[in-house]
Order: structure tokens, then sequence, then C-alpha cells
């Protein structure tokens, strides 16, 4: 996971500052120490270091006391600040051209995942702001690289514009707008050519597509694992381009994150998404508030309703949230649930942006095999469609049954009944703003909380049965506006 390391160290640093009433220049130096030893672990540029504790603490020692803040919690308060505006402070989104075709243009080193980041752009841009995009395959360099983008376009069902490895990229990339702009297209991404390293022959190149076609973004593809090396390859990019905005690809597999705090400091330019897994549609808008606010362990729970909202249907939800109230929960729900949480990522990934969550017990060991979904699936489809839909009347002779007819064992079978049954107790609950069945769910699953116990400290329980109550209403609302 992204910044794990990085989240680990923080909070540790933050935890036991606030177990403290009052705080000394000792004690925020002891701090500062903390954090300067955690951004630096986490590979973020020395210089951004220095100058982030410099703010950090300049502030915690000239601050005033908020009346309904301990200092403990202002300091908290100052770091999240300072973090927020480290990586940019506000969300930069794209810049739509109004006069034609947004033309966008992808520009950066081969490795780093700029085709395949090219085609994900795309298609979320399509489904998320209704455009019409194209992809102008502008790299006749590298081996298979046109045959990567059409086979992407294939599989998004996206158009791609091919002239072949003869063309001169400047000549693709000015045929391929004239080609958008004669059949309709809003949206235009020139995936350019990248090297194995910065060298002159490609930034020429990159000048020159500039200069004919003038994008209206020129997006720089880095990848998180590089390290501090990804915010000198942001740099150099920018110095010849003036680039408009950055993909952070393979987030998902750097637990440090320190290029992510590194590039806007660096080159003043923002994140504008983050690429968070090998699926194409694991692509993400990048909020500075909200990633600081997951590194501090303060979850991220507009994220997680935005994931939610995406992937579920909201009639379905309605449903199955009457079918909850009603108490007629089935297996056919439990299986169409499951195919829903499957698409919004691991599970362990979704609990750490419930505020809170980061401190259940033994959520580190919380990992869902694919293979045990799978099993799941195979028992589920092999019950009649009457045991489906009254799962209270599988006798012991029914579940030897689906066992064999699933190639299980009777144990399995048990063991799937018995976290349905606890599923629906939960999913109950929280029809019913109670979130007492959350730790039954979670103890369940992670093997470490204590059975009914919700995560965190008082506020954080009340705060999460504050969070059930309004998206109860929210619900009705949206039941009521269809």
């Amino acid at each position: 996971m992204a910044f794990e390391s990085l989240s680990d160290r923080l909070q540790g640093a933050v935890e036991k500052m606030g177990k403290k009433g009052k705080i000394s220049e000792a004690d925020l130096k002891e701090m500062m120490r903390e954090v300067r030893l955690a951004l630096l672990e986490a590979d973020v540029n020395f210089k951004v270091v220095k100058d982030f504790v410099r703010r950090v603490n300049d502030r915690a020692l000239n601050a005033e006391v908020l009346a309904s803040l301990s200092p403990a919690q202002q300091v908290i308060k100052i770091v999240n600040e300072e973090l927020t505006d480290l990586m940019g402070g506000d969300q930069v989104g794209i810049a739509y051209n109004d006069q034609g075709p947004t033309v966008i243009m992808m520009v950066g080193l081969q490795g780093a995942g700029k085709t395949t980041t090219t085609g994900k752009l795309a298609n979320y841009l399509r489904d998320k702001d209704s455009k019409k995009p194209l992809l102008v395959a502008g790299d006749v360099y590298r081996p298979a690289a046109i045959d990567q983008l059409k086979t992407i376009g294939n599989q998004l069902k996206l158009d791609v514009f091919d002239r072949g490895t003869e063309a001169n990229p400047v000549d693709i990339a000015q045929e391929g707008l004239a080609y958008a702009k004669a059949h309709g297209y809003d949206l235009v991404f020139i995936d350019t050519a990248g090297r194995l390293q910065i060298d002159q022959a490609l930034m020429d190149e990159l000048k020159n597509i500039k200069a004919t076609v003038q994008p209206d973004e020129i997006i720089l593809t880095v990848d998180a694992m590089t390290g501090q090396e990804a915010a000198n390859v942001a740099k150099a990019f920018d110095e010849d381009l003036s680039i408009s905005g950055v993909v952070v690809t393979k987030l998902d597999g750097d637990s440090r994150g320190g290029a992510a705090l590194s590039i806007v400091s660096i080159t003043g330019k923002p994140i504008k998404f983050t690429g968070t897994g090998e699926k194409l549609a694991d692509i993400e808008i990048f909020y500075p508030d909200r990633m600081a606010n997951r590194i501090l362990g303060m979850g991220d729970m507009l994220t997680l309703i935005e994931k939610a909202h995406a992937e579920f249907d909201e009639q379905e939800a309605e449903r199955v949230a009457e079918k909850m109230r009603a108490n007629t929960f089935d297996f056919n729900d439990f299986l169409k649930q499951m195919d829903q949480m499957n698409k919004m990522g691991p599970l362990e990934d979704l609990i750490k942006l419930i505020p809170g969550m980061n401190k259940l017990p033994g959520l580190d060991q919380l990992k869902v095999d694919p293979k045990e979904t799978a099993r799941v699936k195979a028992i589920i489809q092999s019950m009649t469609n009457y045991e489906r839909e009254n799962p209270d009347e599988i006798n012991q002779s029914r579940r030897k049954r689906i066992a064999k007819g699933s190639a299980t064992s009777i144990q399995e079978v048990n063991r799937l009944i018995k976290q349905f049954n606890q599923t629906r107790e939960m999913m109950s609950n929280l029809t019913n703003g109670n979130l007492g069945g959350l730790g039954n769910m979670f103890g369940g699953m992670g093997g470490g909380m204590r059975g009914g116990q919700m995560p965190g400290n008082k506020r954080d329980q009340i705060q999460a049965q504050k969070l059930a109550r309004q998206m109860k209403k929210a619900r009705r609302r949206g039941g009521r506006k269809k």
C-alpha cells in the first residue's frame, strides 16, 4: 500500500504526542525528529524534508492553541495542513478546451506505464465526464508500442488512430488531431515515445510535437517505484516542456511514496491522477487533503463513498436495504454484494479508508485470497434456488450435498454460512444506524479483534455512528428523488 511505512512512522509520532496533556519545546523537537526520519525513509527529497519540518516547527511554536483543541491536537492539525500543502493543496483536474478537441500529450520514460496510463485516463474521463476520446499512436520506436495501445483500445472500446511505424511522430500527431476534428472527437490523447533515459533527441521531438499540435495538457507519467529519481525526471521534463501535471503510477506497489511528496515541491506542478493497480480501471484522482488524512491514519470516507457510488447500483442498494430491514437478505443478495465489493478493490485497503480502522488489531493479517472468493462462489452456486432464498433452511444433509457439489468440505460450507449470518446481522445493524455488528464481522475476518468492539476511541465510535445516520438519511433522500 502507498505510504504504508511513512504512515506507520508518522502515526506513531502523532500517537505519542497525543497522549500528552501539554507539549514542551523538547516534546516538539522529538516529534520533529520522528517526522524528519519518517519522510527521509519514505525517500522524500532531503531539501523538501528540511523545508517541511521547518514550516511545521515554526507554526507549532508560534500557534495560538484553539479553544476546542489540545496542544497535541493543534500540532497534528498543523502536520495535516502542511502535508496537504506539500502535495499541492487543492485537487487540479483536466483543463478542457471549449473551442475544440482537448489535446492531451502524454510523455514519460519507458517503463513508467505511459501507454497503459493513456488508456486508463481516456477510459476514466469518458465515463466520468462523458467525453469521446481518440488515442493517437505516436510511439514509433518501442517494439510493439502501437500494438499495445491498440490492444488497450480494444479492451476499453476506445478508437485508436494509427499510421504505422514508418511515419514521423510529428506528422502522426498533426494528422491524428485533424482526424479527431473531422470525426467529432472531443478528447485527443497523443501517446508519445519514451526513452530508457532522458536525452536531447527525445526532448527535441516532444518540443516539435508540442509546437505543432499546441496541446491543452502535457501530462507526465512517472513510476513511484523509482523514488527520488521520479522527482528528478519530472523536473527535467518540466524544464523543457513546461508540463501541466503528473500521473504517478505503481503507487500501490511503493510503501514509501516519497515521489508523490517530492514532485510537487520540486516542479510546482500538480499530481492529477495516480495509478493504483494493474487493472485498466485502477486510476484515481489525486486529492492532496485526502491523501494527507490517509497518511495520518484519519481515513478517507469521501473516496470510499465515491468508490461505492461508482460500483453500486443505487436502486439495487435500496432494494437490499429494504431486505435487510425486513430480515429477508439471502445468498443471492450476498453473492451480488460480494461481486460489487470486489470491484471496489481489496478489502484490506477499503477498511483503511474508514476513520479509526487503522487501529484495528490484526488488520495487517487481513488478506482476502482470490481463491477463497472462488470457493465461496462455488459453494453458493451449488445451492438450489430454494436454499439460496431460504438460508435458514439449510440443514446438515443439505450442507453435505452442497459441499460435495462444490468440491469443498463440510467445514468450509459451515464456515460460509456462519459468516453469512454474521454479515446479515452486521448489515441489519448498519441499516438501523447501529455499528455494533461491524466489530463482529471484522473479528471473524481479521482474527484479532474482540467481538463486537469498534476500533478506536470513544470519539471514533461516535463519529462512525454519526456517519451511519447521515448515510441512512442520504439513502432516504435518494429514494425520494427516484
